[in-house]
């Protein structure tokens, strides 16, 4: 299957120096976040200062500072939301400036489809093999890709799927949903060429592509595709869901029932038969840190020590919010855990939103019908196969483990993916998908060929000792099991139309079918 495509010039094969996120993390040094949290008996005792007296580190630190300061302390996901895409300094969204690049050595972190061009491939070939057993329709296909960073997976993706002009042909669109203005250019000059014109559509604005001249499309928002009864389409999301924001609730006794006003002549009312007090859940807040403090007073861990005491922290909500009587309250795995005190979770609002679009996309819902279901979602990024994430926000900086509470809008924020609640939603938007996985990335990759692949790259004639070094040395990375290794702290989950069971698909224990 991999034997008509061609090599990729590999100038973007990593060095050892490139840390993928999730190298960085520590479930150790994670918990020690819950060290950190300071309660407060009223938010508004918190120590204000003249701003103009405190040097921020940036110029959203300083917005965050004086909407705090206005508002109280905001939730832990409106804190990510402006520091990765806020209109102000965002991440993702001109922070970073011109020239500076997130990805790879000069960036901040690494990613599997600049380890290795055999990763983007092999998503190619499990789209391949889907389109296959779907029925190898002729048209009506559709590519969308959330989360596309520098464009590098599809790039190799379409270079891959045009070994096979059944497929190439069918399709009729690729979108790319990006929020990030500079990485949408990115993403165009590698897709379409450094000289291709766009023109404005209904969903954003589109130029042809280099293979064939296939229309790639790109929108902010998933919301702005139609879903179409007649498409089948097949949705990737590498390393996406990692980075939306998440709400954090911790347990804590209820106050206790104010008793009833009584009258003198109304009888005395009898003590409750239950005095064991209930929980409730109060929700993470972030509020700037005293002006002065230290990192011994904020218990920061020593490998995050290198870097100025962070500018904000993370505090525990007097009294319910509005976010913490709903959101723990949606699914049964939460609200097992709220009798058990002190226990932390965190849920991701958005992560539903989009699991609940792939689906319906894929499997219909009764405000977009389809009769009959069609295509497939595959997601991969870090995090739990059936427990829920705890205290897993971290902060990475130019390969370097820091806060996420500092420099705001500099530093990389990501937590783990509760796949199992993704799966859940996913079935609950729709009676017409099926859920497989989650499954070790290395397994994955092993099962799709990895190692064939780079023994093919590695015989290619003329190919010098040094690239084959680079290319073995790669695959081993993306696969590896060990405690820390990218196929083992990595999933892959797959939403497809629902059929009974009957076909699992390449990867998650099934094969090639149609």
């Amino acid at each position: 299957m991999f034997r008509s495509i061609g090599l990729r010039p590999l100038t973007r094969l990593s060095s050892s120096c490139c840390i993928p996120r999730t190298s960085l993390f520590n479930p150790c040094v994670a918990r020690s976040f819950s060290s950190t949290i300071r309660r407060y008996q009223n938010e508004t005792d918190i120590e204000t200062e003249v701003e103009s007296e405190r040097k921020w580190s940036t110029p959203l630190a300083k917005q965050l500072s004086t909407a705090i300061s206005t508002t109280g302390p905001v939730p832990l996901a409106s804190y990510m939301r402006m520091c990765l895409t806020g209109d102000i300094g965002g991440y993702y969204t001109g922070a970073i400036g011109e020239g500076r690049d997130q990805f790879g050595t000069k960036g901040d972190f690494v990613t599997s489809p600049e380890i290795s061009q055999i990763f983007g491939e092999l998503m190619g070939i499990w789209f391949i093999a889907e389109w296959i057993s779907q029925g190898r329709p002729k048209q009506g296909v559709q590519l969308i890709e959330v989360g596309p960073g520098r464009g590098t997976l599809m790039d190799d993706m379409l270079r891959t799927i045009q070994r096979f002009p059944a497929m190439a042909k069918s399709i009729d669109s690729v979108y790319m949903v990006e929020a990030s203005r500079e990485l949408r250019d990115a993403q165009k000059q590698l897709l379409c060429g450094p000289d291709a014109s766009s023109t404005e559509s209904e969903s954003g604005f589109s130029c042809p592509s280099k293979y064939n001249g296939k229309q790639i499309v790109w929108t902010d928002s998933i919301k702005s595709i139609p879903i179409e009864s007649d498409k089948m389409p097949f949705i990737i999301a590498h390393e996406f869901f990692d980075a939306l924001p998440i709400h954090s609730f911790q347990s804590a006794p209820a106050p206790p029932p104010q008793p009833k006003a009584s009258s003198p002549t109304s009888p005395p009312q009898p003590p409750p038969e239950n005095n064991k007090p209930t929980m409730e859940w109060r929700e993470m807040m972030v509020s700037p840190t005293p002006p002065g403090v230290t990192h011994a007073q904020l218990g920061t861990p020593k490998s995050q020590q290198h870097e100025p005491p962070p500018e904000f922290q993370l505090i525990l909500s007097s009294t319910t919010t509005r976010h913490s009587r709903f959101l723990p309250e949606t699914s049964t795995r939460y609200r097992k855990l709220k009798n058990m005190p002190d226990s932390v979770i965190e849920v991701c609002p958005d992560a539903s939103i989009f699991a609940t679009d792939f689906a319906t996309r894929i499997g219909g819902s009764e405000e977009h019908p389809k009769a009959k279901p069609s295509g497939a979602a595959l997601i991969l990024d870090y995090g739990t196969s059936d427990t829920v994430p705890i205290n897993s926000l971290r902060g990475i900086r130019h390969h370097k483990r820091v806060s996420p509470f500092s420099a705001p809008g500099q530093v990389d924020l990501s937590a783990d993916v509760d796949f199992t609640a993704i799966a859940e939603v996913a079935m609950s938007a729709s009676e017409g998908v099926e859920v497989h996985g989650p499954v070790n990335q290395g397994d994955f990759l092993e099962v799709m060929g990895i190692r064939e692949r780079a023994e093919q790259l590695t015989k290619t004639p003329g190919v010098a000792k040094e690239t084959v070094d680079k290319i073995d040395g790669a695959w081993k990375r993306l696969v590896d099991k060990g405690p820390d290794g990218m196929g083992k702290l990595y999933k892959v989950l797959a939403i497809l139309p629902e059929n009974d069971g009957r076909r699992r698909p390449v990867g998650f224990g099934g094969d090639v079918s149609g």
